[in-house]
């Protein structure tokens, strides 16, 4: 469920909020195989199904730069700021990838908006996340994420 805002000034209300997690999404051989040729890398851990299955994992995993980079799709379902001009992904403070995500498995992200903070021209917002993976006893990533909203 989202947790949709209006403007700069309802969204630094929500600092410290817990926003809840996202619907889980799998993560299919053909989407690892497409990140695989947009970033050139084809290690075998994750194109190879057939040579993975005797790998370190038992079957392909996801890229750790694809987890990440889901991170977009699945925020976009804990937060909606409406009424501003600009929304840009800022950088990430940390991250780390704590348990592969093994092709055919289904993740999701658990959000918490920890800091809300002005900048010139609006506000800077500090998210810490967690990719979790269903059924899994760790999380795929573990991060903290600074987005900018202008106004």
């Amino acid at each position: 469920m989202s947790i949709t805002v209006n403007g700069l000034d309802e969204l630094k209300k929500l600092a410290g909020s817990d926003l809840g997690t996202s619907e889980w999404i799998e993560v299919t051989q053909e989407r690892v195989d497409t990140f695989a040729d947009a970033t050139g890398d084809h290690q075998w851990i994750h194109v190879d199904p057939e040579r993975a299955k005797d790998g370190p994992f038992g079957a392909p995993i996801a890229h750790g730069y694809l987890t990440l980079s889901l991170f977009i799709p699945l925020f976009t379902e804990l937060l909606d700021v409406q009424g501003v001009t600009t929304k840009v992904n800022y950088g990430l403070n940390k991250v780390r990838f704590p348990a592969p995500v093994k092709v055919g498995s289904r993740i999701r992200l658990a959000g918490k908006l920890a800091e809300v903070e002005e900048v010139p021209g609006g506000v800077q917002i500090t998210v810490d996340g967690t990719i979790e993976i269903e059924g899994g006893a760790k999380p795929a990533a573990v991060l903290r994420s600074l987005s900018r909203f202008y106004a």
